[in-house]
């Protein structure tokens, strides 16, 4: 299966990519298989990280069937470090065309953080896969409404940044395709157990149903 394919399936299975930023190569084993284990399938590992390219590669190699790879990539050079550590996946806080070429020439799907309609389409126009809406606490679904009206509309939008449980809803029915979570969904010391809690609130929350 294709990065793009492996993209595409993940999103209709859960629409929602974990950002572990601050995750550990220690860790990493145990908050992979929590995550993947109750259906999430979409994995970065943010570059300020503790020896991300570690922790993506030994994600990488034990959940093939996920797509796993590296928030905050900043240069093309990054770019190419992630996919010689096995990863297939490249976020961006911004959009940077060189960045999001690079990875569209090898192959890796790419999410670039965009917060303009100009920035929005100059992403798409560079082969960017969807468009990471960031920071969403400044993009209201207001906002996300306007640009999915005027945006193609197989467009994948993701806002992330500030996303909650409580605020999936609107931003779901002004037109979001899914979510980055963050911080909510990991944050070092969180335990296994945690985070499949929070990952399984998380899944209730954009699909529309409440957990007991």
């Amino acid at each position: 299966m294709t990065p793009s394919e492996k993209f595409s399936a993940a999103l209709a299975a859960c629409p929602l990519v974990a950002i572990l930023r601050g995750l550990s190569p220690a860790d990493a084993p145990a908050i992979g298989e929590a995550l993947v284990g109750c259906g999430w399938k979409l994995i970065e590992v943010p570059l300020n990280s503790p020896d991300p390219l570690v922790s993506i590669s030994s994600l990488a190699k034990a959940h093939p069937e996920a797509l796993v790879g590296a928030g905050t990539v900043l240069t093309a050079r990054q770019v190419h470090e992630v996919h010689d550590a096995g990863g297939q996946l490249i976020v961006s806080p911004n959009f940077n065309a060189e960045v999001v070429r690079q990875a569209v020439a090898l192959g890796m799907v790419c999410l670039p953080g965009v917060f303009t309609a100009t920035e929005a389409f100059a992403a798409l126009d560079a082969g960017a896969a969807g468009l990471k809406l960031f920071p969403a606490e400044m993009i209201p679904p207001a906002a996300v409404k306007a640009l999915r009206a005027v945006l193609p509309g197989e467009t994948l939008l993701l806002p992330v940044g500030g996303i909650t449980t409580a605020n999936m809803a609107g931003y779901r029915a002004a037109g979001a395709s899914g979510f980055g979570i963050g911080s909510a969904l990991y944050k070092p010391g969180l335990v296994a157990a945690d985070v499949k809690r929070n990952a399984l609130d998380f899944m209730a929350a954009c699909a529309g149903t409440i957990r007991a």
